[in-house]
């Protein structure tokens, strides 16, 4: 059997999941049925959060380079500014969205895992695979028509919404599977006098409606198409986005010199189990969501990163191999049901109809949006930086007396330290003072925490963080021995108790 993962397909989530595994010594091969990437880019939006998340890879830099940073979200009606989100209050080494072309970032994260000596074999289909006991056999399709079988420890579906992964396992969907149509244009827009650093979003009855600059004189408009003309067309045209635009939008908007025109049907779900034995699904192979908020590919990006640090530490031999990968489903599910829920939510709010309701939606509104914690409230969500895993079945018990995040929560970066999550080996981090106990505690389990203690975040705590930024554990520093307690008992190690700690 060959020692390598099998990745099938190579958008973002693919190449994360591929640099991911690879860094941190597992051998991949990914393969992609298309011959060359995506030259479409429905996609653009990069948060806060996933370039923190992406940083690790050593590919932050490279796509912040090649972007544009968005710094804040006006929410209208009409004419009428609701409120206006901005990001500069983050607590993030980014405190902004990234526009950045689909196909662009597909491009950086393809050259950065090249340099991690990792090529996309393209134009190869999966065809067929076996999900074994031990592990799953497969069989390639080339563009030239020849066939390759091979074994491989485990396969990860990053196929997209039609995913012959999925499909082929079978796999159900949990609610009710819906399905939206949608338009996208890239459009010179007259009348349009937001500043190119701010999205507009507005609030109407018949639907969705965003409006962004994508360079000097084109811009994108987004709009679903549940009350277009009654009926959504097959093919756009430049008369449906005005159409949409003088219903929807702040009036005297008037688009023309369309360079790209284009009506999709979004089939929204979210996969029973993202994972059968030793097969898994990321990305939209897994769950699909309407296109509001833009969090779709960035959702799949976290799906990668949570998954490629248990599968390396599985890899290594770790004793709760079993438990550390049921955790993923738990985890990466759960986010992506509440996802469905805030979108949900956001949506009935937009699309109030009455005109009573209306006025009285935008009246608490202004309140709302009057508030600075609000503000920042919706600021953390859609830049993803307040998601975690409260509920997840790796978090210690939480002691609620003590500062800072709990469990399951995502540490914020720190003045002056590198990412959590970066080396050849996925490793828990350590935050705190030294002393006997927490010296001992690095000793017992150096192959499973960074080598040097980072500071800590609050006097007389201690501090345990997943090689993903989320927080596992956090103690007393008297109650060290309560880590080495996690260590053994959540990711396995030695089995012998330090009785110095």
């Amino acid at each position: 059997m060959s020692e390598q993962v099998l990745i099938v397909g190579a958008g973002p989530v693919g190449l994360t999941m591929a640099t991911e595994l690879r860094r941190y010594g597992v051998p991949v091969r990914i393969i992609e049925k298309t011959t060359q990437r995506t030259d479409q880019s429905r996609a653009l939006f990069l948060w806060s959060r996933t370039l923190e998340l992406l940083d690790r890879l050593g590919a932050g830099e490279a796509l912040v380079a090649a972007g544009r940073k968005v710094e804040a979200v006006n929410i209208l009606s009409g004419s009428k500014r609701i409120g206006r989100v901005d990001f500069a209050d983050i607590e993030s080494a980014h405190p902004y969205a990234l526009m950045l072309p689909q196909a662009e970032t597909e491009r950086v994260l393809e050259e950065n895992l090249a340099a991690h000596g990792v090529k996309v074999e393209r134009g190869t289909e999966l065809v067929t695979f076996t999900n074994g006991d031990n592990a799953v056999s497969a069989t390639l399709r080339r563009a030239d028509g020849t066939e390759e079988t091979l074994t491989a420890p485990w396969l990860i579906g990053c196929d997209g919404g039609g995913s012959f992964v999925r499909k082929t396992l079978g796999l159900s969907s949990t609610g009710p599977a819906q399905q939206s149509d949608w338009l996208i244009a890239d459009v010179h827009l007259a009348g349009f006098d937001f500043p190119p650093t701010e999205l507009a979003s507005f609030w109407h009855e018949d639907g969705f409606l965003a409006i962004f600059t994508l360079a000097p004189g084109r811009h994108r408009v987004i709009a679903d198409l549940r009350h277009a003309q009654g009926v959504a067309p097959l093919e756009a045209d430049l008369d449906l986005v005005q159409y949409i635009l003088h219903k929807r939008g702040p009036g005297g908007v008037i688009a023309s010199a369309p360079s790209w025109l284009s009506t999709f049907r979004i089939h929204e779900r979210n996969v029973t189990n993202y994972r059968a034995g030793r097969v898994f699904l990321a990305g939209d192979a897994a769950h699909v969501h309407n296109p509001v908020g833009a969090q779709g590919m960035n959702m799949g990006i976290h799906d990668a990163v949570n998954l490629a640090w248990k599968l390396a530490l599985v890899r290594q031999g770790v004793a709760n191999a079993e438990a550390l990968l049921e955790s993923y489903n738990v985890e990466r599910h759960a986010v992506a049901e509440h996802l469905v829920a805030e979108i949900g939510r956001a949506s009935a709010i937009s699309l109030i109809k009455i005109p009573s309701a209306q006025f009285a939606r935008n009246l608490l509104g202004n309140i709302f949006f009057g508030l600075a914690p609000a503000r920042r409230a919706v600021a953390e969500t859609l830049s993803e930086v307040s998601l975690g895993y409260r509920d997840s079945p790796l978090n210690a018990e939480e002691d609620h007396a003590l500062p800072g995040p709990g469990p399951g929560e995502r540490l914020p970066p720190q003045p002056g330290q590198p990412p959590l999550g970066m080396g050849d080996s996925p490793r828990f981090a350590l935050f705190g003072a030294p002393g006997p106990g927490v010296d001992a505690l690095q000793v017992k389990y150096a192959g499973l925490l960074e080598p040097d203690l980072r500071p800590p975040v609050s006097p007389r705590c201690l501090w345990l963080v997943r090689p993903d930024g989320y927080v596992a554990a956090e103690v007393l520093e008297e109650d060290v021995h309560q880590l080495d307690d996690y260590l053994y008992r959540y990711i396995g190690g030695d089995a012998t108790t330090a009785a110095s700690l």
